[in-house]
């Protein structure tokens, strides 16, 4: 069976590298002989940095280049509780193990699919919250008579005809009164 390992650290300050992960992984694949088809690395923050490596990885998965993916911790490979259930899904629907050394998780077996399980309904309870409080704010920002969306753009259908009739590109139409174009086609269309 092959595996990709994947490991992350969140900044190259305070001398963190990734070498200890690294080290952890290519031992656990050792005694569990698993055969590394590749090593990912990323120096990003989890949350916001472009991970292209991880991105690299789940193309690779796609490929079918491995059979499994190895990962130090969980919070290692999940930006959050939402990327980190539908990359396992990713994974999952391609027939690919996931394995966290850290966490005790593997994928592959039935005490770790559970916890797949356990994972997924924390992530959707988390989005339920997450809505919730959206519909909150947005309640309460109408009780105070607040005006929700984007403000109305008052457009001078008249000018936009006249330049349009002097043969004046949507584009530069859109540039010179500050519209967008798709305003203006919309106004063009209109008329």
């Amino acid at each position: 069976m092959k595996a990709a390992i994947y490991a992350r650290v969140s900044t190259s300050n305070h001398g963190q590298d990734v070498n200890m992960q690294l080290r952890e992984l290519r031992e656990y694949c050792e005694r569990r002989g698993l055969d590394i088809a590749g090593e990912y690395t990323d120096t990003a923050s989890g949350a916001k940095d472009s991970r292209p490596e991880l991105n690299r990885l789940m193309a690779d998965a796609k490929r079918r280049r491995f059979d499994a993916v190895c990962v130090w911790k969980l919070d290692r490979f999940g930006r959050s509780l939402r990327h980190l259930v539908n990359a396992l899904a990713d994974l999952e629907s391609l027939g690919l193990s996931f394995i966290s050394i850290k966490d005790n998780l593997d994928l592959s077996t039935p005490s770790g699919r559970l916890m797949f399980q356990i994972i997924g309904a924390m992530a959707e309870f988390e989005r339920a919250l997450i809505q919730e409080r959206v519909r909150a704010g947005l309640r309460n920002a109408r009780a105070k008579g607040k005006t929700l969306g984007r403000p109305r753009v008052a457009v001078d259908a008249p000018k936009i005809a006249s330049l349009r009739s002097q043969g004046r590109s949507v584009r530069a139409i859109a540039e010179e009164l500050g519209y967008s174009r798709s305003l203006v086609h919309k106004t063009l269309a209109n008329r």
